[in-house]
């Protein structure tokens, strides 16, 4: 048994020092750093409430010397920022994995006085697509059940191969905290080394539930934005939305999860009911307004 235990401590020491290479601290907040990990050479991704400021963002590089980096984009959603550094060490980040309940994992974080800082325990709950309250959607809802401390924010979550699972944040959940799924920090990162922020779909309307005389659920106008997508595609305000391409739609998350599909600018058939009659119209979809 001592045998056992002494090869296990060996391998978890091993795959925290494989993934340490990969991970810094993050000096953008009072009090405590936090920390992040390269997901492409000279390219790190972080936790997005962790970032307090836009300027004067130092990192504590793997070799422990200090550089500075900036700030690319955010998209609060995910929980997601991303930072651009000349940091000598900047590669990529290992192979990335797919978690399943009961898998050993290990969040990897680093300080600048401490140095590397790490956690284990298990996935606790994997599930599919899931929407933050912060109106971003994971690729899969990864719950975790270990230890995040102040500095663990943006730290590297790998499992026993020193594989990604993702990025940890406490942000997202009041239950525990989560891994950020590699698959979303890929479609994230993409966006925001291209436009600088995730472009979120928008119609422009105030929406509250409704049920209609055959049963249907729907959602009626209540409000419309002066000259947004839905105003200039010809919707009233007392039209119920019932569908948006082929999904049904009967509460405003499912309008969102209805657009996410669709690029910003593309047209989406829309079904509404006008004065009990079914309505078909083509909305081309907006770019929400993103908050100063």
């Amino acid at each position: 048994m001592t045998n056992e235990l002494a090869a296990l401590s060996n391998e978890l020491a091993a795959v925290v020092a494989q993934a340490a290479g990969k991970v810094v601290a993050v000096h953008a907040r009072q009090r405590f750093s936090s920390s992040g990990a390269f997901w492409r050479p000279g390219v790190i991704v972080t936790a997005e409430h962790s970032i307090k400021r836009e300027d004067d963002i130092r990192i504590t590089a793997p070799d422990g010397s200090d550089a500075s980096a900036t700030l690319v984009g955010s998209d609060p959603g995910t929980d997601l920022a991303v930072l651009r550094t000349e940091a000598a060490g900047a590669v990529a980040t290992p192979a990335k994995a797919d978690p399943a309940p009961g898998n050993l994992a290990l969040s990897i974080g680093r300080s600048e006085n401490s140095g590397v800082n790490a956690t284990w325990g298990i996935v606790s709950a994997v599930s599919g697509p899931w929407r933050t309250w912060r109106g971003g959607r994971l690729d899969r809802y990864i719950r975790l059940d270990l230890t995040l401390y102040p500095g663990s924010a943006g730290a590297l979550v790998v499992n026993i191969a020193g594989e990604a699972v993702g990025i940890a944040t406490p942000a997202l959940s009041r239950i525990a905290g989560l891994a950020i799924p590699a698959a979303t920090i890929d479609r994230v990162v993409d966006e925001i080394l291209t436009r600088g922020h995730v472009a979120r779909g928008y119609l422009g309307v105030g929406l509250q539930p409704v049920e209609l005389p055959d049963g249907r659920k729907g959602l009626i106008v209540l409000s419309l934005a002066s000259e947004g997508p839905a105003a200039k595609a010809g919707v009233l305000i007392g039209d119920v939305l019932v569908s948006i391409g082929e999904n049904p739609v009967g509460d405003t998350d499912e309008v969102q999860t209805a657009l996410e599909p669709h690029a910003v600018g593309q047209s989406v058939a829309a079904t509404l009911v006008r004065g009990g009659a079914p309505l078909r119209i083509a909305i081309a979809i907006g770019e929400r307004p993103r908050r100063s």
